[in-house]
């Protein structure tokens, strides 16, 4: 692959955003791109929105099944590459074709659609509250740290029927994992050994969550099957979540209204989350596939056994697609930030409702909340499959949890303690008119 360049490192990360970590690569080799993967394992990354949707649905050239893959058949990737817990062959529907692949995946699909979408929300509501209880009485917060990345933890915990007491630490070695880095090996068996248990619990109590649900199932799921699922639910939901979650909160404080409009119809947070998936899509590359035969595509010669990516910021980004950079897209879902295809994201609908809720739950809470540094000074960092805000300092008006206590309690010491709120239903409705103004504008 002459002329390949590296997808992940310090460069990734120092790129203003997708325009300049793909364009470069658009313009050099066109819709399909030779890139190196950790360890200089090579790789095509498919940069071309209509390529990538060829990918997607041409399942029997691109195979899910790492099993045809050059790289693993000829030694060069092992179960000890950082790239294996994301491209190697598991039985979860990620990783199958076919008749295997529909069975797991209608088995995750109805499993997913149990949830009552209402009771998610208040859920997801009820967690921001408590998340945001911690921070809300210090007048400034980290948004990424202390909210984008902590909001999903609880939520998932209860959703997949992880233990509570489990959730921060499964958290951190899901991050762990999906950075690539030689960690994300023990990483990876430190989660596969979690789910183990959980499916073994869930198996002698059932309860209202994904485990149960999926042990249920008709389709008669092995419990290695099983975990895997849940595994993987866990992975990709934690990540992209926490992604979309900083990227409208970014999008919003940062006054780019105009970009997401129309936010004078009812649902501004929904048009803004939706534009963000155009834009700074949660994942920006995921695996796409193994060549299964010598074919062409984009006008590179991809050779069998080849592993293709999708670039799925760069694929929404294309000028044939969006002969305008960053032009607004509202009502737009076509874009391709939960893939495409028989193997398209089935929880994408429930992505979406934690993130809106989540941000309007911000929104709602804290009033003239705005960010404390320039665009510009905000800090990134990237690994192979995303592109993650590392920070969004904020600056608000300290309010009193809802739980109870007094914002005194958090604010800085040698300074005097805010006047209190006149209690938590009023603070609710004076912190609604934040979202008032973005629809105005």
């Amino acid at each position: 692959m002459c002329g390949a360049r590296r997808l992940y490192g310090p460069a990734a990360a120092e790129a203003a955003g997708p325009d300049g970590r793909y364009e470069g690569l658009r313009e050099r080799h066109g819709a399909v791109a030779p890139v190196l993967l950790e360890g200089d394992v090579p790789a095509w990354l498919v940069l071309g929105y209509e390529e990538a949707r060829r990918v997607t649905r041409d399942t029997g050239r691109f195979s899910r099944d790492a099993r045809h893959w050059t790289e693993w058949r000829e030694g060069r990737v092992g179960p000890d590459s950082p790239l294996a817990p994301v491209l190697l062959w598991s039985p979860d529907c990620a990783h199958q074709d076919g008749a295997a692949h529909l069975r797991l995946r209608r088995a995750v699909a109805e499993s997913l659609q149990r949830f009552d979408r209402r009771g998610l929300r208040r859920l997801v509501q009820r967690t921001a509250d408590e998340v945001i209880d911690r921070f809300c009485g210090r007048g400034r917060a980290d948004l990424v740290g202390q909210y984008a990345r902590e909001l999903p933890v609880p939520a998932l915990t209860r959703l997949l029927g992880l233990f509570p007491e489990s959730g921060s630490r499964l958290a951190e070695e899901g991050r762990r994992l999906s950075a690539g880095t030689a960690a994300a090996l023990a990483a990876d068996r430190r989660l596969r050994r979690a789910m183990h248990e959980l499916v073994a619990h869930r198996q002698a109590v059932p309860g209202h969550d994904l485990a149960s649900w999926l042990i249920a199932h008709p389709a008669d799921l092995s419990d290695d099957e099983i975990r895997h699922q849940l595994r993987l639910v866990f992975l990709v939901a934690l990540e992209t979540t926490a992604n979309l979650i900083a990227s409208t909160l970014r999008t919003l404080l940062a006054g780019h209204a105009a970009r997401c409009a129309p936010y004078g119809r009812p649902g501004g947070v929904p048009a803004a989350v939706e534009q963000v998936l155009w834009d700074e899509p949660p994942l920006a590359v995921c695996p796409g596939g193994f060549a299964t035969g010598d074919v062409e595509l984009g006008g590179q010669r991809v050779r069998r056994g080849d592993v293709v990516l999708l670039g799925l910021a760069a694929a929404n980004a294309d000028p044939l697609v969006r002969p305008a950079p960053g032009a607004p897209m509202a009502g737009n879902r076509s874009h391709l930030a939960f893939a495409a295809g028989p193997h398209e994201c089935p929880g994408q609908d429930i992505g979406r409702v934690i993130g809106v809720t989540a941000v309007e739950a911000l929104l709602a809470r804290l009033p003239a909340i705005r960010p404390a540094v320039a665009p510009e000074e905000l800090p990134w960092s990237a690994s192979t499959w995303s592109r993650r805000l590392a920070a969004l300092p904020v600056t608000f008006g300290p309010v009193r949890p809802l739980g109870g206590g007094s914002p005194a309690a958090a604010v800085t010491p040698g300074r005097p303690a805010p006047a209190p709120e006149p209690g938590p239903v009023r603070a609710r409705e004076r912190a609604r008119g934040l979202l008032s103004r973005l629809r105005g504008r």
